[in-house]
């Protein structure tokens, strides 16, 4: 009898021990996360706004994700150094995308999902200047931040306007944009983000205005895109999946709750210039990205502008930019 309780006890023990071991083995899977990169196109700002509060939040916690939000100091290099599986995603542009997919070595990068859905480039400038219509360009200085891209965007803005390229000057300002306008060294400038320099300068006590490029003859885009490279697309589609799942979860809780939005993008980087990313914030909350389905025929329009005006020197399909990694 005893002997039959004895082994009893131990069964009884061996069997709670197992339970144990089984649920810390549980627990330790549960909580193992899927650690990646994700680089940012610019230095932090509120642009990437959702991203912190991902972050801050641990929605890509909720999502078994670690991410690490890594600025890589130069805007080109984000989309270089993912097509070269060297990141597995980066903050891009939708133009550079398409660059990518059409040049003589194509890079295998395409957009997963969005996070600005709208341009926020514009022609900017002093209301002093009078310029009312693109046509009032005639005779003016115009800067460009980013060739020959932003040239480009000019031009057929000025074409669309009946001016030739006779008729303004164009000057490479690189980023020294407000500078710029304020010391009357330019007139106008393309490049400048509507919820960025446009405040940067009221902030100066500058009065300005600016065009938005979609309503004055470019084909509306996806300001900021998430892109990933091919083969890691085809290797890890559920981790891309889980990104943009986070993501769009994100932007969703930012525009319902913009001012836990900013608190959280603060914490994140508290050295921020407050009052400047406070009215950028603003500016930006009608452009983050309402659904992470993208168009192909957005994609498809601007494929074809980029041909027509001599961009790319080749036509590509739409479908080879983007991916809708999550479908509504």
């Amino acid at each position: 009898m005893k002997t039959a309780i004895c082994l009893m006890f131990l069964i009884g023990c061996g069997i709670l021990l197992t339970g144990q071991i089984d649920s810390h083995a549980d627990n330790h899977q549960k909580t193992e996360m899927e650690k990646v990169t994700l680089l940012l196109d610019w230095f932090p700002n509120v642009d990437h706004a959702p991203l912190y509060v991902a972050q801050e939040n641990k929605v890509f916690a909720k999502h078994g994700l670690e991410v690490e939000l890594l600025w890589g100091g130069d805007p080109d290099a984000p989309l270089k150094l993912v097509a070269a599986e060297k990141y597995p995603f980066a903050v891009s542009y939708q133009q550079s995308v398409t660059i990518a997919r059409a040049s003589e070595e194509v890079l295998p990068v395409k957009s997963i999902g969005l996070l600005v859905e709208h341009p926020l480039n514009t022609i900017s400038f002093l209301k002093k200047t009078g310029i009312k219509t693109p046509a009032d360009f005639k005779g003016k200085k115009i800067g460009y931040t980013v060739a020959p891209l932003d040239v480009l965007l000019f031009n057929a803005i000025a074409a669309n306007a009946g001016l030739s390229e006779d008729d303004y000057e164009l000057i490479n300002v690189s980023t020294n944009i407000s500078a710029s306008l304020l010391s009357g060294q330019i007139d106008a400038v393309i490049g400048p983000f509507r919820n960025y320099e446009i405040n940067e300068l009221k902030l100066e006590g500058a009065e300005a205005d600016y065009f938005a490029l979609e309503k004055h003859g470019i084909p509306d885009y996806y300001e900021l895109v998430i892109v990933s490279n091919d083969a890691y697309l085809e290797k890890h589609p559920e981790i891309a999946k889980k990104l943009m799942t986070a993501i769009q979860e994100s932007i969703q809780f930012t525009k319902e709750n913009p001012d836990d939005g900013l608190k959280l993008f603060f914490k994140a980087n508290p050295d921020a210039r407050k009052d400047l990313e406070e009215l950028a914030f603003r500016d930006t909350l009608d452009v983050f990205a309402t659904t992470q389905v993208q168009s192909a025929e957005k994609w498809d329009a601007f494929a074809k502008f980029a041909y027509e005006k001599g961009l790319i020197s080749k036509t590509i399909e739409a479908t080879d930019c983007f991916i809708n990694v999550l479908k509504e």
